[in-house]
């Protein structure tokens, strides 16, 4: 303001002396600076009021500006001790701030070999949709771990994984590349131990406990090498049990439904923003109790030191959910702290409830009071009936062949009549056992029944199983009354059950029945032809005698068994020898069925010749493999079905090394040959008639 002012005064001083010096330049000009200098002179004489008008005016706009500039800066607010805008405040009140994501999707990945895990991701897919978050069902054949997992990390997506454990503790085809990956990731150092930190995941796996030293591998080791990753598990790993004896709610089905359950309810939570770590030690797929007491640790301690080369079975025993976490409080006491001295006894009691579950024998066991569960489950009685069975009690069930179908309208029969003179619409194709302990890679069940190794399931008595067999077969007939073609004498004939075939699916020797239910066939002069998959020496040395028993020979040597059957038992191949030569020890009519299944075992003929002279079976039946369709439990297709020019072929070889033997006949619509011993220069191969013995004549 001051070097204002002073300019102010140069220029008035300037401009007087500028009109004193003009006056004598200039005369005609003087009435003109007159008037400028008197207005001059005006204002230097009120020079103080124009100063103080000025300084007025100015003071003004700077507090105006000042004010203004005041209004537009964000107001805060303290709230629990930090600041807050006053506008978000405000926003939050009036519920116009965006909800904050905590969970922004859930992708299920399955990997599944008959399409089981499948249908579960389809299940598991709807209840999540109606949750209201979008959901992505994903073929692990048709993912990319390398290029997509990492981004699941930042993604805020739930990884769901539904896998299955196949033959030998293997990945099904479908998610062998993502296995192989996540196990390479897991162990290579390039990738770090936190690859994968800030996924979070859950695993449900699927397998049978009765192959018990696969059950879940995959499962279990893809939740391992998760973990292994720092991806962090939601909620304890489940594992699905195809074996209804030992499966924890029955079924499979009902052991995804469990899990799927606690799934969902964890899923919700996170919704909501729930932030509880769900974590496990040791790689297990468990969520541990955060307040785990000193004596489970302890004891934890002892039993890795003392049992790490058990670990992979025994640890589980330990393993404390976040379900169970409230129980054990409650059973442990409020402060989970016990003396020094005491740690002696409760180190005994760990112990003993070790040994619980364990050891049969132990007098800690709990006692069981379930009974024995039914083999029928309804997934399994959908299935079975979708394929045409009639199904009896909680085991067994009876079919009628299209054979019959045939016959009862005075056409061909089957092989079992060109070859034994079975007539086809008077036989009851029916098992007792629905179960088996192979699993053969051409089975035209598509692997529908359950598998065991032994007898564990409710059982009905064989009373019960015939009559229901025979009145289910008489009921099928029936629906044949009055349709064109069926000629009357045959539908009598068929009303009249003469010829029962325990075949079917499943392993019929495995009832523990099956001598009382063959002699009520006998009793009622039925005759009863038997079919047994060679894993049951005992059970075929005891076994009541049968009009013709069968025993299929699907392979010649052990791999190629293996590879075939895929049996449950270790000591298969043992199995399968004693099984020939305890047929050799039967007094009766005696059948090897070799099953001809092109590039697999038609290229075994010494070692064939070898298995006939263990056995010396009466008769020899050689059938191509019948192509049922795409399964899913099968790589199987029409290339793998011989012609049969190639099946005559391959019998006509394998004779001229069996010296007692020779072709006796054929049927060639079933691709089916029949070699037979040459007893006292005749075959002798027709059932005309069956005594109360069971024998034919």
């Amino acid at each position: 303001m001051k070097w204002k002012m002073m300019g102010m005064q140069a220029f008035l001083c300037a401009s007087l002396l500028h009109c004193v010096c003009a006056d004598h330049v200039d005369a005609d000009t003087s009435g003109t600076w007159d008037f400028i200098y008197t207005h001059l002179m005006l204002l230097w004489i009120n020079r103080f009021c124009i100063y103080s008008c000025a300084a007025v005016g100015i003071a003004l706009w700077i507090c105006s500006h000042f004010i203004s500039r005041k209004s537009k800066e964000p107001k805060y607010s303290s709230q629990n001790g930090s600041p807050v805008l006053q506008t978000e405040k405000l926003e939050k009140e009036n519920h116009c701030s965006p909800k904050e994501i905590f969970v922004s999707g859930v992708k299920i990945f399955y990997g599944s070999q008959t399409g089981t895990a499948k249908g579960f991701a389809h299940l598991l897919a709807e209840d999540i949709t109606g949750l209201g978050l979008p959901t992505d069902i994903i073929n692990l054949m048709e993912y990319d771990p390398d290029d997509h997992l990492a981004e699941e990390t930042t993604s805020k997506n739930i990884c769901v994984f539904l896998v299955a454990t196949y033959t030998d503790g293997q990945p099904p085809k479908s998610a062998e590349w993502f296995c192989k990956w996540l196990e390479e990731a897991s162990n290579d150092f390039r990738y770090g131990k936190t690859f994968l930190k800030g996924m979070q995941y859950a695993v449900f796996g699927l397998g049978n406990s009765v192959y018990s030293n696969h059950y879940n591998t995959v499962g279990k080791n893809i939740d391992k090498w998760l973990w292994m990753l720092s991806a962090s598990r939601i909620v304890t790993r489940a594992e699905g049990d195809c074996n209804v004896v030992k499966s924890k709610h029955g079924s499979i089905e009902a052991d995804f439904s469990a899990w799927k359950f606690k799934f969902l309810e964890r899923l919700q939570a996170l919704m909501e923003g729930e932030t509880k770590a769900c974590t496990g030690k040791r790689k297990k797929g468990t969520c541990k109790s955060m307040k785990t007491s000193s004596t489970e640790a302890l004891a934890e301690e002892e039993n890795r030191a003392d049992n790490s080369e058990n670990e992979q079975t025994e640890e589980e025993l330990y393993e404390t959910t976040s379900e169970s976490e409230p129980e054990e409080a409650g059973e442990g006491g409020s402060s989970g702290l016990i003396d020094v001295e005491d740690l002696g006894k409760a180190m005994r009691n760990m112990k003993k409830s070790k040994n619980v579950g364990s050891d049969p024998g132990s007098p800690g066991k709990p006692v069981q009071s379930e009974e024995p569960r039914e083999m029928i489950t309804p997934a399994l009685q959908k299935a079975l009936t979708k394929q045409g069975y009639r199904l009896i009690g909680s085991h067994s069930g009876v079919k009628l062949c299209r054979w019959t179908k045939s016959m009862l309208r005075g056409r061909g029969g089957c092989y079992k009549h060109t070859f034994y003179g079975i007539e086809s619409h008077r036989c009851v194709e029916t098992t007792p056992s629905l179960a088996c302990a192979n699993k053969c890679v051409f089975c035209w069940r598509h692997h529908t029944n359950p598998v065991g190794t032994e007898w564990k399931w409710k059982m009905d008595q064989p009373e019960m199983i015939l009559e229901e067999a025979i009145e289910n077969h008489q009921n099928m007939i029936k629906q044949f009354r009055g349709v064109p073609g069926v000629k009357a004498d045959r539908f009598e004939e068929g009303m009249a059950v003469k010829h029962c075939a325990l075949s079917l699916v499943g392993e019929p020797i495995m009832y523990p029945e099956i001598s009382r239910f063959i002699r009520l066939l006998h009793e009622r002069e039925i005759s009863s032809f038997l079919v047994t998959n060679a894993q049951f020496p005992e059970e075929i040395r005891c076994l009541e005698p049968v009009t013709q028993l069968y025993v299929s020979v699907d392979a010649s040597t052990k791999d190629s068994l293996k590879k075939i059957d895929r049996p449950l038992f270790k000591d298969f191949w043992q199995r399968f020898l004693d099984s020939l030569k305890a047929l050799a020890e039967k007094e009766q009519r005696t059948v090897y069925r070799l099953t001809l299944v092109k590039a697999w075992n038609v290229d075994e003929l010494r070692a064939y010749a070898d298995l006939v002279t263990i056995g010396k079976p009466d008769f020899i039946e050689v059938k191509g493999v019948t192509y049922c369709g795409e399964s899913s439990a099968s790589n199987l297709t029409m290339a793998n079905v011989p012609w049969h020019e190639e099946v005559v072929h391959f019998v006509q070889e394998l004779a001229d090394l069996l010296p007692d033997y020779e072709m006796a006949c054929e049927h060639e619509h079933s691709n089916c040959i029949l070699i037979a011993h040459k007893k006292e220069e005749w075959w002798g191969s027709r059932i005309a008639l069956v005594l109360p013995g069971g024998f034919g004549h």
